[in-house]
């Protein structure tokens, strides 16, 4: 019989057989869901026997919430969620310059997912439009909750916008009344827990360098209060364990498992990781700065097709796909699953399964290795087979089921 993940004393507690809410999404979201499910619970198996199972059930939001005459986003979803500690989710619809607020911003707020983590890493046999793009190897740590997304915004022309206009004026700041006005918040609490995520992870996993990313030099009392508060965070809880680039000698280097906290203006980070990708292992940026950067480093290693994601936040976490809902490939058996099943791996590894985890990146890594890919990454390139939606997950059931199942010390 399935159970409830709990949250005691700071850990996660899993059972063997825990209840996990998935939430299909819209346009190709159901299709890729349909994909990733039987190799997640392969993977699953093929680990662990009968002993362990995940029991998934849906959760209504997006088109379908819609049509059954609910919010775009229903209450009883957030609490189901919040009530089962972990969920993954596909692409869901978001109007653009109207409407409803997208899901994914609301679902963060409302749950406190203060951390989304974005891991890019290359896949051999990808095309890629770079020299080198197995030399990118980082996770992004990005602020999920404030800067502009957090969605103060005043129309131009509107009562609301003129009222803001007129304390800004008070200030000695002119603002027209044919501006739009959006509010950047940026918080000393919400930097630190974002940073410590980023810090805690490469201590976890024997990362040595996580970058502030900033654009500081500009915007000083927001992203340059994020980067001293950042380093303030380094200073006060990780001595021995992590130091801060500007408290070093010049010269000076970090040796042994110290881990060095850094900062780049975005720009230049941008440049930077284009140019000598190496550098950098663990990102720590903004909300806004953080998106634009995950999406382009996932174009360096092939794109959002093969780029997972997780909001994370004390105790909570919802996995999601990183792309669109792509409704005009939508039913055509062209769309790639791989962000969703690259998610459901992280998934994985967070509730303390790491066998399966792996077994499913190693599969996927080994199916494309093979030169099986669907449309997108086959797309214009010879020796290459592609496979539909469906065909690309069997494939890599088959992968998982080849490998074996686990032995007596992964039980």
């Amino acid at each position: 019989m399935s159970a409830k993940i709990a949250y005691r004393s700071g850990r996660l507690e899993v059972p063997d057989h825990p209840a996990i809410p998935f939430i299909p999404g819209d346009g190709i979201g159901p299709e890729v869901w349909r994909a990733a499910r039987p190799v997640l619970d392969t993977a699953v198996r093929t680990s662990y026997g009968d002993r362990r199972v995940i029991d998934w059930f849906e959760l209504p939001a997006g088109q379908k919430a819609l049509e059954r005459g609910d919010d775009l986003l229903p209450r009883s979803t957030i609490d189901a969620i919040r009530e089962h500690r972990v969920a993954i989710k596909g692409p869901t619809m978001t109007p653009i310059g109207g409407g409803h607020r997208s899901i994914n911003v609301a679902l963060r707020q409302a749950l406190i997912l203060y951390a989304n983590m974005r891991p890019v890493r290359y896949f051999e046999g990808v095309a890629s439009p770079v020299k080198d793009p197995a030399a990118l190897d980082i996770v992004i740590f990005r602020e999920n909750t404030e800067d502009v997304y957090a969605g103060i915004e005043f129309s131009a022309g509107s009562a609301e916008g003129a009222r803001i206009g007129a304390a800004l004026a008070a200030e000695g700041h002119a603002v027209s009344e044919e501006t739009g006005i959006g509010i950047k918040l940026i918080s000393r609490s919400g930097t630190r827990r974002l940073v410590r995520a980023a810090i805690e992870y490469a201590l976890a996993h024997g990362r040595r360098r996580v970058t502030l990313i900033h654009k500081g030099n500009i915007m000083k009392a927001t992203e340059g209060a994020f980067r001293a508060w950042g380093y303030e965070l380094v200073r006060e809880s990780y001595a021995g364990r992590a130091v801060a680039q500007p408290d070093l000698s010049p010269g000076e280097e970090v040796g042994g498992e110290t881990i060095l906290v850094d900062d780049r203006i975005a720009d230049a980070a941008f440049q930077d990781l284009l140019l000598y990708p190496a550098r950098f292992e663990i990102l720590a940026a903004p909300n806004l700065n953080g998106d634009y950067l995950s999406d382009a480093c996932a174009a360096q290693v092939g794109g959002l097709g093969i780029a997972p994601g997780a909001n994370i936040g004390d105790g909570l976490a919802v996995f999601e796909s990183t792309h669109g809902t792509a409704p005009d490939i939508a039913g055509r058996g062209l769309a790639n699953p791989g962000s969703m099943i690259l998610s459901g791996s992280l998934l994985l590894e967070f509730i303390g399964w790491p066998d399966a985890a792996t077994r499913v990146v190693d599969a996927f890594a080994g199916v494309l290795r093979s030169g099986r890919m669907t449309a997108d990454l086959a797309a214009g390139r010879e020796g290459i087979t592609t496979l539909d939606t469906a065909a690309f997950s069997d494939a890599l059931v088959e992968e998982i089921t080849r490998s074996g199942p686990a032995g007596a010390a992964d039980a």
